[in-house]
């Protein structure tokens, strides 16, 4: 397979005008599921990001002692608390898209959590530690977005991040043949994989080296295939949206000192050219 190479030129019809009659009903609902305690943040940053690239609707799934301090501080996002798995099954039922992983860490709640999310069947990106619970199991599922940085990419191929880095593209081709769907291996020129295509975004600097980065990104894709936009090419334009805007951020004020929220002005642009 030739590796494709990003443009932003490649993704005009995904970014079609909005007509005049459009209503949120029409761009899709986007629930996060993540933020234990002490990770509060990561929900927020993947939601408000889904928020920035056009979802119609976006709801987190949370501890309850975070849902509340997230409605005060970003009033959009339809914050739920969940100590159970069984309260995502209402949640579930609206989603049109999930993203998992953010802040959700690996106690027993993140694991009833992940679990319950796998049996809806729908539509996922899994990110963070929804990746390191899932190297444990062995699932293969076709509609899901994995994005994992090469530490995870590791645990889910049982094998070193060194490894990993040796051959980025023959290691992002083995985690979409053990686990299926679409594989994005994130670091200095991102991957894009799926079965029968492999694309690389050349965009992206060293100042998104920062915490919060791969949240911002799983919102980014999530509220894309919510718009009915494919999953690979979800995938594909999110990344590139995601490395364009951190290019953007960097030069407006340097690659030292970004922070993921810094983004979110560039993405709104983005998705709007």
């Amino acid at each position: 397979m030739t590796v494709e190479k990003l443009q932003l030129t490649q993704f005009t019809q995904c970014l079609k005008p909005r007509k005049a009659d459009s209503h949120k009903g029409m761009f899709g609902h986007v629930l996060v599921v993540g933020g234990d305690y002490g990770f509060s943040g990561a929900v927020r940053l993947a939601a408000e990001a889904a928020l920035r690239v056009g979802a119609g609707l976006v709801s987190v799934a949370t501890r309850p002692e975070h849902a509340i301090s997230l409605n005060l501080v970003r009033p959009e996002i339809m914050c739920h608390g969940a100590n159970h798995a069984k309260e995502l099954t209402p949640l579930l039922t609206k989603a049109t898209v999930v993203i998992v992983g953010p802040g959700l860490g690996q106690s027993s709640w993140a694991k009833k959590m992940l679990t319950r999310i796998l049996s809806s069947k729908k539509l996922l990106v899994m990110d963070a530690d929804a990746l390191n619970l899932l190297s444990k199991k062995r699932i293969k599922y076709a509609d899901w977005v994995l994005t994992p940085h090469p530490g995870e990419a590791a645990r889910l191929l049982q094998t070193t991040a060194h490894h990993i880095q040796q051959d980025r593209l023959l290691s992002a081709g083995a985690l979409q043949k053990k686990y299926g769907g679409v594989v994005v291996l994130k670091g200095a020129g991102t991957l894009v994989v799926t079965d029968h295509e492999e694309a690389l975004c050349e965009n992206g600097n060293p100042g998104m080296a920062s915490g919060g980065m791969g949240d911002v990104l799983s919102g980014v894709i999530g509220a894309l295939a919510a718009q009915g936009i494919s999953l690979p090419q979800a995938a594909k334009l999110g990344v590139l949206v995601h490395a364009k805007a951190g290019d953007l951020a960097a030069k407006e004020g340097g690659e030292r000192g970004m922070i993921a929220s810094d983004l979110f002005p560039y993405l709104r642009q983005l998705v709007n050219l």
